[in-house]
């Protein structure tokens, strides 16, 4: 793939984890559009956050800049959807980065999907000046209006997803295809909201109304566990009247044969 069509599909696949994004945090998933082409750097930084987003296992960064009425839409809509009808300025904007964070950490899995290598959001900030990258735009839909977020990748991103498109190995025509077939199996999923050591005689007197207490605190994120495995921690939420799980850490490879111990 060249850079043109490297940054096409990457800023699609921003788009749509931005579009997931919102809905895990509000329950409604709004049109997301993305557009590279005019390719030009946002100007007017002022009252603008400018995210800039590097990444483990791959050099360069994801720069994300949004004006004031973008970021407030976007925040404002994630505390209005947790009840509070006047988002402060301050709330609306530290919702904004979290959903950024979340729209990020998708970006790194569709990289990784690309790279076959461990492709996770490293530290990022924000910024009051912008680099050299190739830009193009997400346009959501919220509020009645449209919103405009810039999305810019640095060359040594572009020029490193493009020089690591998979290939089959000669010899080797089925491999993608074994691969493709392993993609439909299903596991099971759990979350986790702690555990107990009880002796058998506390569990015989267990009735209705009793409490166990599990050792976690309320503040302490639950584990989601795929396979007997945890394989990522987060907190609980709610989605359309249903409880579901905000991955706010996806553990590494080491620590997940840890927890199989």
């Amino acid at each position: 793939m060249t850079g043109k069509e490297i940054q096409n599909w990457l800023t699609g696949e921003i788009a749509y984890a931005l579009a997931a994004s919102i809905e895990g945090t509000t329950g409604e998933r709004p049109p997301v559009e993305c557009s590279i082409e005019p390719a030009s750097q946002p100007t007017g930084m002022q009252d603008s956050i400018c995210w800039r987003q590097p990444f483990t296992g791959i050099a360069g960064a994801i720069w994300v800049v949004a004006e004031e009425e973008a970021w407030r839409a976007v925040g404002g809509a994630v505390v209005h959807a947790a009840g509070i009808d006047e988002p402060e300025g301050d709330r609306a904007k530290s919702e904004y980065v979290e959903v950024v964070r979340q729209m990020l950490a998708g970006a790194g899995k569709a990289m990784r999907g690309r790279t076959s290598q461990e492709v996770t959001p490293s530290g990022g900030e924000q910024l009051n000046v912008m680099g050299e990258a190739a830009w193009g735009t997400l346009e959501i839909q919220l509020g009645g209006a449209v919103r405009r977020i810039a999305i810019g990748l640095e060359p040594a991103l572009v020029a490193g997803l493009a020089g690591t498109a998979p290939r089959e190995e000669a010899g080797a025509p089925e491999k993608g295809k074994t691969f493709d077939l392993l993609l439909d199996v299903e596991l099971p999923v759990s979350v986790s909201f702690g555990r107990a050591q009880v002796p058998l005689k506390d569990v015989l007197k267990l009735t209705v109304g009793s409490i166990v207490e599990l050792n976690r605190a309320i503040s302490d994120p639950v584990e989601v566990i795929v396979n007997n495995c945890v394989i990522a921690r987060g907190e609980v939420v709610m989605v359309d009247g249903n409880f579901g799980v905000r991955i706010q850490n996806v553990i590494s490879r080491q620590e997940r044969l840890r927890t199989l111990d």
